[in-house]
């Protein structure tokens, strides 16, 4: 799990770097909100449950998955599967509820939204994250990337209140990722890549330090990288 806790910059994860430590910067700092049992919503091979056992107050963590879902480790199996249309369990049946980049692949978010309100107790939590620049990835299943506008209004139409959002980086990271996606997926042969990465990684490090500090403000003109929150039920 390298990849997903505590990620090191180095020439490999260029890519992948900026988004990883992002989410789990999220994640750390909602921590406090996750209690409980906790459903999480296309689980994949759940990067983050031992952390998140071992450092909140969840004292159980399910795993849930579509049944045709991408296989990432065939060694991790999620403990139920289901149709997209109805989850396997009883309304109110968890404290909260966690999908990280997962909304982007679902052909409809309404269904799966109100889905994730029904089977989460009065006063639950839902902790999300989503991408917003990002390539195409798992094609053909990946349907959407939202505005801070357009996934708030999604969720109060599930049901849910008071959403909180937050960018997960601004200009300054969404060109470092940019940068990182462009060296490594843009299909540069690994010859020229060992000539830019020498050039291009200084200017990563130093664009997130530039945007380390900085308050992204969801106003006209903004560039963001994703988006994180929590939202109540």
């Amino acid at each position: 799990m390298k990849q997903f806790l505590n990620v090191k910059l180095s020439n490999k994860n260029l890519d992948i770097y900026v988004i990883r430590t992002a989410i789990f910067k999220a994640i750390k700092t909602n921590l406090k909100n996750f209690d409980g049992t906790l459903l999480d919503i296309g689980c994949g091979k759940m990067p983050y449950k031992d952390y998140i056992l071992k450092n909140s107050k969840v004292k159980n963590y399910t795993g849930l998955d579509i049944e045709n879902a991408l296989l990432y480790d065939a060694t991790v199996k999620p403990d139920f599967t289901w149709d997209g249309l109805k989850m396997p369990f009883e309304a109110n049946s968890y404290d909260c509820a966690f999908g990280t980049e997962v909304l982007e692949h679902c052909s409809d978010p309404d269904q799966i939204l109100k889905e994730v309100f029904r089977v989460i107790k009065p006063g639950g939590i839902f902790f999300f994250t989503v991408p917003f620049l990002w390539n195409l990835h798992e094609v053909p299943h990946d349907e959407y990337r939202y505005t801070p506008f357009s996934l708030k209004r999604h969720l109060n139409e599930a049901g849910f209140r008071d959403v909180q959002l937050t960018a997960t980086g601004g200009w300054h990271a969404s060109m470092a990722q940019m940068l990182g996606l462009w060296i490594k997926r843009s299909n540069i042969s690994k010859k020229k890549q060992a000539f830019i990465i020498p050039i291009i990684k200084p200017v990563i490090i130093k664009l997130l330090k530039m945007d380390r500090n900085q308050m992204v403000h969801f106003k006209e003109g903004q560039m963001i990288t994703g988006l994180s929150g929590i939202a109540y039920k």
